[in-house]
């Protein structure tokens, strides 16, 4: 047919159109004057009521759907402008400290998740919590419809809101973003958050986040926790009924924790059991045999977790990595690293279990602690084996006394400022050392017997401790020398203790424990100083290595002076103020104790009072320095011992940390040449009476408590004087 054919029919059929329009329009007007108008009117007015309902409805109809469409664009808007932020960011990770030998020693973290991917999560384990808590999990789109609709209808049954119906996506938004409240309200942004997450990620990365993050509990988040906790293993070593005991714990973890309720747990157990086989995860047959099997619980003892071990090493660790390496806390606990450390796990609990026995230590007052810090540290590498910062409780990142503290070390710095730098300058220690009334510029030191000798040695000076002799020599070689000998090991001394006091120990700001080793360790170790450190390196949880130190060794003294330096300190332990440190194996070391201030509020106390008391030794195969005293020193805070109760820790620590190890002797440098003089000689070079010596020994064996002074020997103090106010003290 042509166009114009086509054209003239649609004319055609308008026009017929239009003629039949118009003839029952007439017929309408023709009808309304007859005598059946009325029921035509009605029927008339009938079929517009009928259009006008329809109209509304319509109208309705149509309101109702833009209403919907506009609300289900709002929710759009609202669901995508959630922020689920927080699941960008991957779990925290423990770092663990790796001691020595390269074995985990110990474990930091922020979190109480210790994240697995899932990949390391037995299919056991994640199928019964699909089978028991969302069996449609892979299916729905973060909401299941039909799991609502059942929950809604038992909740309007009931009429409170009762019913989870939650999928695993949900509780993961719940858990992450959301209140466990009961609420209407809740629920909705549940749904929402739900939404967003399962359109951001995959169904097998919601099963890891929810897998790692959901409460399991007795404390325990994720599943490693809890199978750390119930089963002292890893998630990844988990049996098939042990997944079903874990899988049944989200839903009421303290109802059917079987730490507490074991046979409500065996009961849940085995439902989610039946449900792995109903929903074909499992076979019938390894369904008979799991749900035969009791539950059997093994947990660790506190010894076996490494979270909290260790802790005053671990601080100075995280320290030293801030430090030394730019790492911040934050990295420290959360990034999953391993560090590396010069830890011996042998030494640090020798060194813990002298702290945690109080008959160790003087005793304290009861409403303060003396407190202690040691440090122990291998002087040939610098490496810190031990330390320990605290009496007492100890808390995160808290005081640490073995390196934080600064106190003078008393006597115990005389041969790193004199005794050292003299040896240096041709001293020996058959050199007589002048030990009479001395007024250097208005400073008059004293020994703490309170007498003078006229003349010792130097080796005798030292043995004993004399404060008027090491003043005198550091006054003859110069304070330069002892300034410089100080920096040489590793200690910085400031203008404002360029004075004669340092021969003392009297410094301005003061040392730490640390420190003190570092230096004797370069004694010890024929004049070498090596940086006292405890890391090794640091690498990545997959063994990547970030950082790594380099040993820094320093020449001190040459190694001739070093060992010298060591027979004398060795005769100081001997037969000296050291002799509560002594064991059967070599020895070095040296005392020291500082006074009270000089104010009135002690001038009461007399000089039985001390403030702090030091012993810093070594042996040959360890260096280690013991602080103790009172936090705050006032009138009733003070220790009435010297420098036996810190040299009797040092040989309660390194009689445990060497068990089993041979006795070995100091090394005998090659540019050493003997002295004779160094031998013990019978009685002091000059004195001015006879029994001097006897009396020193007997006043020394009273100070360490190795005996007891006779009254007779003792005018005006006897045994039941207070406080032994008159009783001479080392300075």
């Amino acid at each position: 047919m042509s166009n114009t054919s086509l054209l003239s029919l649609l004319r055609k059929r308008w026009r017929r159109k239009k003629t039949q329009s118009a003839a029952r329009a007439a017929a309408g007007t023709a009808a309304e004057g007859s005598p059946s108008s009325g029921a035509s009117s009605s029927s008339a007015a009938g079929k517009r009521t009928r259009r006008g309902r329809l109209r509304i409805v319509l109208a309705t109809g149509a309101a109702v759907l833009i209403a919907s469409l506009a609300t289900a664009g709002a929710a759009a808007v609202w669901v995508r402008g959630l922020d689920i932020g927080k699941l960008e960011h991957p779990l925290p990770e423990p770092t663990l400290i790796m001691d020595r030998d390269g074995r985990p020693a110990s474990q930091l973290s922020s979190s109480r998740i210790d994240p697995v991917p899932l990949e390391q999560i037995p299919a056991d384990l994640r199928n019964a919590v699909i089978a028991v808590e969302d069996r449609r999990f892979y299916e729905h789109a973060g909401i299941d419809l039909w799991s609502t609709a059942r929950a809604l209808l038992r909740d309007l049954k009931s009429g409170e809101l009762k019913e989870g119906g939650s999928t695993l996506t949900q509780q993961l938004a719940k858990n992450l973003f959301l209140q466990s409240d009961k609420t209407l309200s809740r629920k909705l942004k549940e749904a929402g958050y739900a939404l967003k997450i399962n359109a951001t990620y995959s169904k097998d990365e919601i099963l890891e986040l929810y897998l790692n993050s959901v409460y399991f509990g007795e404390g325990r988040w994720g599943v490693e926790g809890a199978a750390e906790e119930y089963f002292a293993k890893p998630a990844q070593q988990l049996t098939l009924e042990e997944s079903a005991l874990i899988a049944a714990l989200p839903k009421a973890p303290s109802v059917y924790s079987p730490l507490q309720h074991m046979d409500k747990a065996l009961e849940r157990r085995n439902l989610v059991l039946s449900l792995m086989k109903e929903q074909h995860f499992i076979s019938d047959a390894a369904y008979d045999q799991a749900v035969s099997k009791p539950i059997v619980l093994k947990q660790r003892n506190e010894e076996e977790s490494l979270k909290g071990k260790y802790p005053s090493y671990v601080d100075y660790v995280i320290q030293e990595a801030a430090d030394l390496y730019g790492f911040t806390e934050e990295q420290i606990l959360t990034a999953g690293l391993r560090i590396y450390t010069e830890l011996d796990p042998k030494v640090q609990q020798a060194a813990q279990d002298v702290y945690s026995d109080d008959a160790l230590f003087p005793e304290s007052q009861p409403d303060q602690l003396i407190q202690s810090g040691t440090v122990l540290l291998d002087q040939t590498t610098g490496g810190i084996r031990a330390l320990v910062g605290a009496r007492g409780t100890q808390v995160y990142r808290g005081f640490n006394h073995a390196t934080q503290l600064k106190r003078q070390p008393g006597s115990s710095f005389k041969p790193l400022v004199v005794y050292g730098p003299a040896l240096e300058r041709g001293y020996k220690p058959s050199s007589p050392l002048y030990d009479g009334e001395l007024d250097i510029a208005g400073y008059r030191p004293r020994d703490w017997d309170g007498q003078t000798r006229g003349q010792v040695t130097l080796r005798e000076a030292i043995m004993r401790s004399w404060n008027i002799p090491a003043v005198w020599l550091l006054n003859e070689i110069g304070i330069d020398a002892g300034v410089d000998f100080a920096r040489r090991s590793g200690i910085e001394l400031g203008a404002a203790d360029r004075s004669l006091s340092i021969a003392l120990g009297g410094l301005s700001e003061g040392v730490s424990p640390l420190e003190m080793a570092q230096a004797f360790g370069a004694i010890a170790n024929l004049g070498v100083r090596q940086q006292a450190h405890a890391i090794v390196k640091v690498t990545t949880k997959e063994g990547l290595p970030l950082v790594e130190a380099k040993a820094q060794p320093a020449q001190v003294t040459t190694p001739a002076v070093a060992y010298t330096l060591t027979l004398l300190l060795q005769d100081a332990v001997k037969s000296g103020t050291g002799q509560a440190a002594k064991l059967e194996r070599p020895i070095a070391g040296k005392t020291g104790t500082t006074q009270l201030p000089g104010t009135a509020e002690f001038a009461d106390i007399g000089a039985n009072g001390i403030k702090d008391a030091w012993f810093v030794g070594y042996t040959p195969e360890l260096t280690a320095a013991v602080w103790i005293g009172y936090d705050q020193t006032d009138k009733n805070h003070y220790l009435t011992t010297g420098g036996a109760a810190p040299a009797g820790l040092f040989k309660e620590i390194m009689s445990r940390a060497l068990q089993g190890a041979p006795s070995a002797p100091f090394t005998v440098p090659p540019d050493y040449e003997p002295e004779p003089e160094l031998e013990p000689q019978s009685e002091p070079k000059s004195g001015p009476q006879p029994n001097v010596r006897s009396s020193w020994e007997q006043t020394l064996r009273e100070k360490l408590g190795l005996g007891k002074r006779e009254a007779k020997d003792t005018p005006g103090n006897s045994r039941g004087s207070s406080k032994g106010k008159n009783k001479p003290k080392e300075h």
